[in-house]
């Protein structure tokens, strides 16, 4: 028994900094294609709001990020417009984009931005990944207020449920809601605990980097016991396969 321990020490010790070295390189290769997603107000200060985050997909000029991130309302009169944040630190760049496909079912949104080309992700296969499989996300958790430094989690998918979530009571049950019931899709649930900030995050396999699903919510209360009406500390991710869904029904070719 002892023999057996100690060679699965002498394993562990082998290949760990090596799995550490490989995600090292993946998170390197993954930060270049993370954007903000926000509101520029060139008149105001400060200049640039930050909403969630999206990561650059295809031919480098696509933006994938949740559809509640976008900003639902620009003053014209200040000369809003809803921008895309590329580069890291306080010297942030700048980019126009316009909406091309939003799905309010799935929570997505697609955006095409101006200028260069940017560093693409590549999306996973529809395939839905299974419990227990490693994962990580790389976003904004907590915006702007330091300057555009994007933050690493890691976790695994937990599990793989309906997007149904319990009401407290019936008076809480509304007709999306409803919809939803009779058709829900499934989302993974992750045992990484993603922030407001995350939102529009792709969720990537810590082995090769694709994109595995688009970080969605997470609900995070200050007791535990609202935990049944109220889950409390829940991180949802879309699966990639509604992204694909998404990209065919607009004739988006990536």
């Amino acid at each position: 028994m002892s023999i057996h321990i100690t060679l699965l020490l002498i394993l562990t010790s082998l290949f760990t900094p090596y799995a550490q070295a490989d995600f090292v390189d993946v998170v390197a290769k993954v930060k270049p294609s993370v954007v903000g997603i926000g509101i520029h107000t060139p008149t105001s200060r400060p200049q640039n709001i930050l909403r969630g985050t999206g990561f650059v997909i295809g031919d480098g000029r696509y933006i994938v990020t949740n559809d509640h991130v976008l900003p639902t309302l620009l003053d014209e009169s200040l000369l809003q417009k809803m921008a895309v944040f590329v580069g890291s630190g306080k010297n942030a760049k700048v980019r126009e984009a316009e909406i091309v496909a939003t799905s309010n079912l799935y929570d997505l949104a697609v955006l095409k931005v101006s200028g260069p080309a940017l560093p693409a992700m590549t999306l996973a296969s529809e395939d839905l990944y299974a419990d227990g499989s490693y994962i990580a996300f790389t976003g904004f958790p907590i915006g702007g207020v330091l300057g555009l430094y994007p933050v690493t989690h890691r976790g695994m998918i937990a599990s793989i449920t309906p997007t149904v979530i319990p009401a407290a009571s019936a008076g809480q049950i509304n007709l999306k809601m409803l919809k939803r019931m009779r058709n829900p899709y499934l989302v993974y649930q992750l045992d990484a605990t993603a922030y407001p900030g995350n939102s529009g995050s792709a969720m990537y396999d810590m082995k090769t980097g694709q994109v595995v699903g688009i970080i969605n919510k997470v609900f995070v209360q200050a007791t535990k016991e609202a935990v049944i009406s109220n889950p409390s500390g829940i991180t949802y991710a879309i699966p990639v396969k509604y992204l694909y869904q998404v990209l065919r029904e607009n004739n988006i070719k990536i």
